[in-house]
């Protein structure tokens, strides 16, 4: 296996899929020539051609228009929105009719589409750009949210989401992009959309996450298991659909839970997991279900984001709160 960064990984699915398909196009703003703006895309319009690999102007309105066309002719257009806090451009084109498509058509249509977009904080970006708004994308049905946070999640689940005849958000956190290296196969695989993973086992408490922060969970559970708390790490990989199976079996083994989030508390993906667990596994929670998320306000401009952003002395607080209860 190849030793890659995430970065690296997305790059190398976005060429096995073009290789593999040539109804598959990439576009977005800078995305050709320049390779875009965090390089994911370097080379691609040099080995495939500007027919297949295209800078488009800079409006995410029109890229997710241009999207749902080629979709329906018969493409499997991946557009990139340079930074999802631009993500309100093209909101109608990804939960009023993308999402839509296969519905209204009586299932004789689809939207093949994979939108992918960076995200999320701690690496100082000016006013939204880090914002976590995949929340917003979760709630329309028939749409995937789709968050790796390794680099052999991210190639295989980009591949995954580019086979998908139905729309696929593809998120990517620029803290992951070039933090770390992985072992990443050569090949072509798929990895199973909707499928979550355990990064960590654990018999004390379930710790659930996606995205960056899999890694603070990562690292909560290390300074756990020197206060012999035994915490399992489960990562989503997959905010919609969510895999409850593996939570509730989960729950099951540990009975405590401490849901982690990026993104503030209102109205986000760790609410709506906790509410479904004391639904469907009440009687097996020995600690009513935490939650770990930034606060209710706007994402704060750089100087102070490391303030606003959760981190694994957070967690570490919550496991505390529900192993006392």
């Amino acid at each position: 296996m190849a030793q890659m960064t995430m970065i690296q990984a997305i790059t190398d699915a976005l060429r096995t899929e073009l290789k593999n398909d040539d109804n598959v196009l990439v576009f977005g703003e800078d995305v050709g020539k320049n390779g875009g703006v965090f390089r994911a895309t370097e080379g691609l319009q040099k080995e495939f051609g500007e027919d297949r690999v295209f800078d488009t102007p800079l409006a995410e309105s029109a890229i997710g228009g241009l999207s749902i066309g080629l979709a329906l002719e018969g493409y499997r257009p991946v557009p990139e929105i340079q930074f999802f806090g631009f993500v309100y451009e093209v909101m109608d084109s990804i939960n009023g009719q993308m999402a839509r498509m296969r519905y209204r058509s009586g299932n004789t249509k689809t939207s093949p589409i994979t939108i992918r977009s960076p995200f999320g904080g701690g690496v100082h970006t000016p006013e939204l750009h880090a914002d976590s708004l995949e929340g917003l994308i979760a709630q329309q049905p028939g749409v995937k949210v789709v968050i790796p946070s390794t680099p052999y999640d991210a190639k295989g689940l980009l591949i995954a989401s580019i086979r998908d005849n139905d729309p696929v958000v593809f998120l990517e956190h620029m803290k992951l992009y070039r933090s770390f290296r992985g072992e990443v196969p050569e090949g072509e695989y798929t990895i199973e959309l909707g499928k979550a993973d355990i990064k960590r086992e654990g018999k004390d408490v379930t710790l659930i996450a996606y995205g960056a922060m899999v890694h603070t969970c990562l690292k909560a559970a290390e300074e756990l298991e020197k206060n012999n708390v035994s915490a399992e790490v489960i990562d989503l990989r997959t905010v919609s659909p969510v895999d409850y199976e593996t939570i509730i079996e989960s729950v099951k083994k540990t009975n405590r839970v401490v849901v982690v989030q990026e993104a503030q508390r209102q109205a986000g993906v760790a609410s709506n997991i906790a509410a479904e667990i004391q639904e469907r596994a009440i009687l097996h929670l020995e600690a009513p279900v935490l939650r770990v998320t930034a606060p209710d306000t706007v994402y704060p401009f750089s100087e102070a984001e490391e303030v606003w952003l959760p981190n694994h002395q957070d967690v570490i607080d919550k496991v505390n709160s529900v192993m006392n209860f």
